[in-house]
């Protein structure tokens, strides 16, 4: 059976999310057809307000419906250190552990030479920026892939005129893991990196 235009348009819509597939997108597709009209009505709204409500910080570059926004805007935070992060996701896990109170900063991604993803086009200079003054430490808390390494790398080095202290988060095993099934570099970072 031939799907109607409207159906395939938004299995297309939704097939362009990331780790949404063609199935999946099937599913959202019909299950919103099984819905009343206010259900849909406020999931429209719901997606057209994201684009039009949201904004990235002036100061950090984290997406907010304010600017500054609310962690900038804390008179509470330790201004004299700043969390730099690949993305608002990564300022999101760090801050539900709630065992940072410092400030941030959103890259808005990380270097990388396949994607042609350069430190120009990231939010370096908003970083540096912010470093005259008070900042006494730069936590550099990136993925540990090749592009967070990569990023760390170029920030590092732009970095050491500064008279800051830059800081790594530490690596090792996860709470709970059986040692039998971490990689060799899991266990190497957990040993230089015991307490």
């Amino acid at each position: 059976m031939e799907l109607p235009l409207s159906i395939k348009n938004l299995i297309d819509a939704f097939s362009q999310l990331p780790t949404v597939g063609r199935k999946t997108a099937e599913r959202f597709v019909f299950y919103l057809l099984q819905q009343d009209q206010k259900t849909l009505d406020d999931f429209s709204l719901a997606v057209k307000n994201v684009k039009q409500k949201i904004t990235k910080c002036e100061i950090c570059g984290c997406v907010s419906e304010a600017s500054p926004c609310p962690i900038c805007a804390a008179s509470r935070r330790d201004p004299a250190t700043i969390c730099v992060v690949g993305n608002t996701r990564d300022l999101i896990t760090i801050e539900n552990t709630a065992a940072y109170q410092g400030r941030y900063h959103v890259l808005g991604g990380l270097i990388d030479s396949i994607k042609a993803v350069t430190p120009e086009q990231l939010n370096v200079k908003g970083l540096t920026r912010r470093l005259p003054g008070k900042v006494r430490e730069i936590i550099l808390a990136l993925s540990p892939t090749f592009e967070g390494e990569a990023t760390a790398l170029y920030l590092t080095k732009l970095l050491k005129n500064y008279n800051l202290k830059i800081t790594r988060l530490a690596r090792g095993l996860p709470s709970g893991a059986d040692l039998q099934y971490a990689d060799a570099i899991t266990i190497k970072n957990a040993l230089e990196n015991r307490k």
